[in-house]
């Protein structure tokens, strides 16, 4: 587990229950048995798997996304070994529910949206997409389920105000 500061610091666990509590908002292995988890609430979980066993989790939000923090993970599994490397999204707040009003001054145009009023928002996922890509990462999976519209499976700090969060767990298996 990590202490995230919606930054782009990635940390290497070199052993299992290594660099617990470190700020960082991803963290990568290739260490079998080492849990890496990342928590999010409306910020985007991104598993992302490399050949030559190399493990990464991401908590990819808004500052880390225009921070690099995608690319900053490949690129440490890349380090490590990996060549290949595929990505699952999972849930996170979605473009009609996500009000952005800098977006403009943030983002390019392909993660721009509008919100269900009409107003300005970034498209997170559209935003995680855009960084697998620069990172040459492929997207497998994608939950393509909104944080704040499914109200009875996930929580969502900006919709409702929840203080707790979705853990996103990953681990290379000993066999």
């Amino acid at each position: 587990m990590l202490r995230q500061v919606h930054g782009a610091r990635v940390v290497t666990v070199d052993a299992p229950g290594a660099r617990t509590g470190e700020e960082a908002d991803a963290a990568v292995t290739t260490v079998p048995g080492a849990c890496l988890a990342v928590l999010t609430a409306d910020c985007a979980p991104v598993v992302m798997a490399g050949d030559e066993r190399v493990l990464a989790v991401v908590h990819a939000g808004w500052r880390g996304l225009r921070e690099g923090v995608v690319e900053a993970a490949a690129a440490r599994m890349r380090e490590l070994g990996a060549t290949r490397i595929q990505a699952a999204l999972g849930p996170c707040i979605h473009a009609e529910c996500y009000e952005f009003v800098d977006v403009a001054d943030w983002f390019d145009e392909e993660v721009r949206a509008t919100t269900r009023a009409g107003t300005p928002a970034l498209d997170l996922p559209a935003a995680v997409r855009a960084s697998l890509r620069r990172a040459e990462v492929e997207l497998v999976h994608d939950e393509a389920v909104c944080t704040s519209c499914a109200a009875d499976d996930f929580f969502s700090h900006r919709a409702r105000g929840e203080a707790e969060r979705q853990a996103t767990v990953a681990w290379i298996t000993t066999s």
